[in-house]
């Protein structure tokens, strides 16, 4: 059984279908959507419940919606509305044409909310928001009634009318339901339903100056498309009480909310006011920044989205918030970058190396394994040469017992290569090692000694002649901390934030054939981790970003615990 399969068997969302489909509710149909706000980017919490919606509607051979839940103008841009539709396409999800925004069921909605007026169950109501705030009561004490809230049906269908009409300022009035101003739930205690905004609108232009409440909209959005399964996250739950109610006053269809924990992550800040603040406060490029829990960020930085959803199935759906260890994220990717990652070889922290009884002026051509994983991938050519360059910190002049790499007298395997031996160390004016000399055995071609004598050590490397230059950004987490908020008071979360979360290299090398490398293909630099060249990379400046080292925290942990 798949990660995926084990995930889907268990969990109370399915469990919860699977009653409703045996008990004939809905007529067996499965019909869900996915409805963002387009008011910024889409992070991994999201790839959470993008995966669930569609996942289930494909499970069960129905449908997925996708609704842009557009009622507030003034965070809302069509940037956000393109942006989110690509990353949900790359996550590799398809809603097959049914699009759909808020904002075309803005004259039903307002329908709605003239008919629960009509019906006595909505006034219009003239306090001011901190009027509102205070008449509304806390969480020990009951609300008091509005001194609006026995407004005439008629006065408050003309006012409202007046209200769309653009007649009054914003604040001036709003429409509230009308429900229990002594609730113990605050959702329930006369919510805004409607509220004046002289803004323009991304889809209606300025058509409109009232604009519905996200908790009035969205059940009612769900009854228009008949929404069987409104799959929200876990902070809707207390909500729960008001979607059922506007849908049972209205008599419309009566989708079914099931409520499910967040995805948070850790070592990242998933609350979009928080990478606002670190977009707008230059701690990151942008939204696109390799370091954010965006999609377009982790695109960026190399994430695939087979790694992703490998991670949303492996956590499961739950019904209590947590963080989940980023470490499992980067165990799935490096599963499957494996499988699928060419290898090449480069140098970041270039050291010269001169093989002095190698000729002068000859190069020749080693056999490279593609991707030992994969056998169809093949083989490529490495050309090889007098004076290559090897990683910097895999010389030490003065080495610490169990280094096993170069060092003066010492013999160790170049990749695909030859052995090789250090016989001098050149150092300039400073006394910093600029140099090596080095000797070769002809007889080692391939990596094996004819006379059987075993180094310790196996060195990646580059032929000069032949390098291509690149910049290489290394890339960590943003913060340290697992939960970045849970800082002590007096202690802005901001100022934990990792300065050493992006090193950048400019001299590093490359062999030629990573060229070839395009945007969006991970490629693993053997012995460095994975990589993928950056929207900045061209053929002529090589830019690639470290997507995740090697070294697998995740499995540690796992052998750790058995």
């Amino acid at each position: 059984m798949t990660s995926e399969e084990s995930a889907a068997s268990v969990d109370f969302i399915r469990a919860t279908i699977d009653q409703d489909i045996a008990g004939g509710r809905f007529g067996g149909r499965v019909h869900t959507r996915f409805p963002p706000e387009p008011n910024g980017y889409l992070h991994i919490g999201h790839a959470m419940a993008i995966c669930l919606d569609f996942g289930v509607a494909d499970e069960y051979g129905g449908m997925c919606n996708l609704r842009f839940d557009d009622t507030n103008p003034t965070r809302e841009d069509v940037e956000f509305v393109g942006s989110q539709q690509e990353d949900i396409r790359w996550l590799g999800f398809d809603w097959e044409g049914r699009l759909f925004y808020a904002s075309d069921y803005f004259e039903q909605l307002f329908e709605f909310a003239m008919q629960l007026i009509r019906d006595g169950k909505a006034y219009v109501d003239s306090l001011s928001v901190e009027e509102i705030r205070e008449y509304r009561g806390t969480l020990t004490e009951p609300g008091r009634n509005s001194p609006y809230r026995g407004r005439d049906v008629e006065e408050s269908l003309t006012l409202f009318q007046k209200m769309r009409d653009g007649d009054f300022a914003e604040g001036e009035h709003v429409v509230r339901a009308k429900i229990d101003m002594a609730s113990p739930n605050m959702n329930m205690r006369d919510p805004t339903i409607y509220r004046i905004l002289k803004v323009k609108h991304h889809q209606t232009g300025d058509e409109w100056c009232v604009y519905p409440m996200y908790d009035f909209a969205h059940p009612l959005s769900d009854a228009i498309e008949s929404i069987t399964h409104s799959l929200c996250s876990l902070e809707y739950e207390d909500h729960r009480p008001l979607y059922d109610w506007f849908l049972e006053q209205l008599d419309v269809f009566r989708s079914r909310q099931i409520e499910f924990a967040r995805l948070n992550l850790s070592q990242t800040v998933m609350h979009k006011r928080m990478l606002i603040q670190l977009v707008n406060g230059g701690f990151v490029s942008g939204w696109d920044d390799p370091r954010m829990p965006t999609l377009a960020g982790l695109r960026r930085r190399g994430y695939t989205p087979e790694a992703i959803r490998d991670f949303c199935a492996r956590i499961g759906i739950a019904k209590a918030n947590s963080i989940k260890d980023v470490a499992l994220l980067e165990h799935c990717l490096r599963n499957d970058l494996n499988q699928r990652a060419p290898r090449k070889l480069a140098v970041l922290r270039p050291l010269r190396v001169v093989i002095e009884n190698y000729p002068e002026g000859q190069t020749e051509y080693l056999d490279a394994v593609n991707n030992p994983e994969d056998p169809d991938a093949g083989t490529r050519q490495l050309p090889f040469s007098r004076t290559i360059l090897v990683e910097r910190d895999d010389f030490m002049e003065d080495p610490p017992r169990r280094f096993y790499r170069l060092s003066p007298g010492r013999e160790v395997r170049l990749r695909y290569g030859y052995f090789i031996k250090c016989e001098e160390v050149v150092k300039d004016a400073a006394g910093e090692v600029v140099e090596l000399r080095c000797t070769y055995d002809l007889e080692t071609r391939g990596g094996s000694a004819p006379d059987g004598r075993k180094v310790r050590a196996t060195l990646h490397w580059v032929s000069e002649e032949t390098a291509l230059d690149a910049e290489v950004r290394l890339y960590d987490h943003m913060f340290e901390a697992a939960d970045p908020s849970d800082v002590p008071e007096g202690v802005d979360w901001r100022d934990t934030f990792n300065t050493d979360s992006l090193e950048v290299l400019t001299e590093c090398k490359v062999e030629p054939s990573a060229r070839d490398v395009q945007v969006g293909q991970g490629v693993q630099f053997e012995r460095q981790g994975y990589f993928c060249p950056d929207n900045d990379s061209t053929p002529d400046r090589l830019v690639f970003n470290r997507t995740v080292p090697l070294r697998d925290a995740w499995a540690r942990i796992q052998r750790a615990g058995k």
